[in-house]
């Protein structure tokens, strides 16, 4: 039973994941116009308002996203739980957006930004149709209805990239060529931070539209006594949900605060998000993870072996967490050339930046304990620990390393948060975990990644020779979990090629014959 599960699972966080591939991928291939286009300095203001962005929309969702498929599956058929969801989700993003509205110009100039109060309705407005968009998503993922969740998504990441590339390269030229094109009077004549907020709002707009039957349909049915069931239920999973944003975005926000005065606080910023993009794999894979494995814990929380198949859902993410760590790390000479030359000083954090999100996918997992056991009060401890590391880290060492520590402030963050969690879990939801096994996986590749590393400082060369030894030094992890694991390959590819046959000898029949 576990095996098929496990396979149900896989394929869920494949389809999910289509569209958040494809927004990773179409954002890492904007990086490169980005960092040649936008001067440092604007790249860290885009990030500024992005982290602003990311942070705003973990409290205005109000954690309900997880308050759904909890209540959802308490109350069978109910829809007041996803209308309950929205029409709280839609009044505290309203509130916001009204406000962004109201004082857009004191806003930007306490920002420093001359009172351009445009990119601060930009985010407001953002935020509303993402905020309450949101809820309808959540309730796709509790239906298992994944294709409509990718396509969805895979139209809004579209949407974006065509008005990214119409900003970029075509509307700078047409504005040159019409001095009087009432274009002007609202986008800047050449890209700036601003340019990839319209984008972004315009897909949103897009994405709303689409969405506008699912809104009906959710219909304005309230209960009182049942948001405040989800409310008290979801409330602490919003502050639970602060810590991976903050690992992510509040380091971002404290550049202007920190940073040594003898550098530009922005110019630092942009560096530093130009290499923290280059972790993208890693974050993908741990967002596909989430979207698919969160409703899958919740399904088979009554199942009798569902704590041993936790477990091993925990060791097969780790092994390839840190397959695909190794797979970054020793290739970065290469994959930091999409960079633009100015934007290449921050590569040495890379590696600190992707094992720190390794912590955080494991964290999540060991996280579902207080959900399941509808104990997400911990929540609270548990963020409070892992926001004042965050804190700490930044104030005291910025100052002196720069985003250096920022990069450190994420991993030990998620390190505290993560240890914490276990403990409390192991005392109220204990679930067996192999930890040692686990080390195992980290200690190897760590081990690969450092003689890696040893070897470029002793014996260096050409770019092509480092990735020639890096690809065979990579081959070490594979080829150690095979034999950790008793893995019989030769049986596996004889399974995998009955199998393709057999599927050929059904290709004329129709499902009912096959099964």
């Amino acid at each position: 039973m576990s095996r098929g599960v496990l396979s149900k699972l896989a394929g869920e966080t494949a389809v999910y994941g289509m569209s958040t591939i494809l927004a990773r991928v179409i954002n890492f291939f904007f990086v490169p116009i980005y960092t040649r286009t936008l001067a440092q300095s604007e790249y860290g203001i885009l990030t500024e308002f992005m982290a602003y962005i990311a942070v705003l929309q973990v409290v205005l969702t109000l954690g309900m996203e997880t308050g759904c498929f909890r209540f959802a599956n308490k109350y069978k058929g109910d829809r007041r739980v996803f209308s309950n969801a929205m029409s709280s989700v839609f009044s505290v993003s309203f509130a916001l957006f009204l406000c962004c509205v109201l004082f857009a110009g004191g806003i930007s100039s306490a920002l420093g930004y001359g009172g351009n109060s445009l990119p601060v309705i930009y985010v407001g407005a953002i935020l509303l149709i993402d905020c309450t968009s949101s809820v309808i998503f959540a309730k796709l993922r509790h239906e298992g209805r994944a294709w409509k969740f990718a396509i969805i998504k895979t139209v809004k990441i579209l949407t974006e990239t065509s008005a990214n590339l119409v900003l970029f390269f075509v509307l700078p030229g047409y504005m040159a060529s019409r001095q009087d094109c009432w274009l002007g009077r609202v986008l800047p004549p050449v890209p700036d931070f601003s340019y990839p907020l319209i984008a972004i709002l315009i897909s949103c707009m897009v994405m709303l539209l689409i969405l506008l039957p699912d809104y009906i349909r959710i219909g304005a049915g309230f209960s009182k006594n049942l948001l405040k069931q989800m409310l008290l239920y979801s409330l602490p999973l919003m502050v639970a949900g602060l810590p991976g944003v903050v690992n992510e975005f509040l380091d971002r926000i404290l550049f202007r605060f920190f940073m040594p005065e003898n550098l530009d606080w922005r110019a630092e910023l942009g560096v530093y998000q130009a290499a923290v993009k280059l972790a993208v794999i890693m974050n993908l894979f741990i967002q596909m993870f989430r979207f698919a494995a969160e409703p899958f814990f919740f399904a088979r929380a009554s199942d009798k072996d569902s704590k041993a198949l936790y477990a091993k859902v925990m060791e097969y993410f780790a092994a390839f967490c840190m397959l695909v760590f190794l797979g970054i790390t020793l290739y970065s000479d290469l994959i930091g050339l999409v960079l633009g030359k100015d934007f290449r000083g921050g590569l040495h954090i890379l590696p600190v930046m992707l094992f720190s999100y390794v912590i955080l996918g494991i964290s999540f997992n060991v996280s579902m304990w207080y959900k399941l056991a509808d104990m997400t009060r911990f929540a609270v401890y548990i963020t409070l620990c892992g926001l004042a590391v965050t804190a700490l880290v930044n104030m005291v060492f910025m100052p002196l390393y720069s985003y250096t520590a920022s990069a450190w402030g994420h991993l030990l963050s998620n390190l505290s948060m993560l240890l914490v969690s276990l403990y409390f879990g192991n005392k109220y939801y204990p679930i067996p975990y192999r930890w040692g096994r686990i080390a195992e996986y980290a200690a190897v590749a760590l081990a690969v990644y450092g003689l890696s590393a040893l070897y470029d400082s002793l014996v260096g060369g050409g770019m092509a020779v480092r990735l020639a030894v890096h690809t065979l030094l990579l081959l070490i992890y594979p080829l150690y979990y095979v034999k950790r694991e008793h893995v019989d390959l030769p049986s596996m590819l004889r399974g995998l090629k009955g199998k393709s046959k057999a599927a050929d000898g059904l290709g004329g029949k129709n499902p009912a014959e096959r099964d």
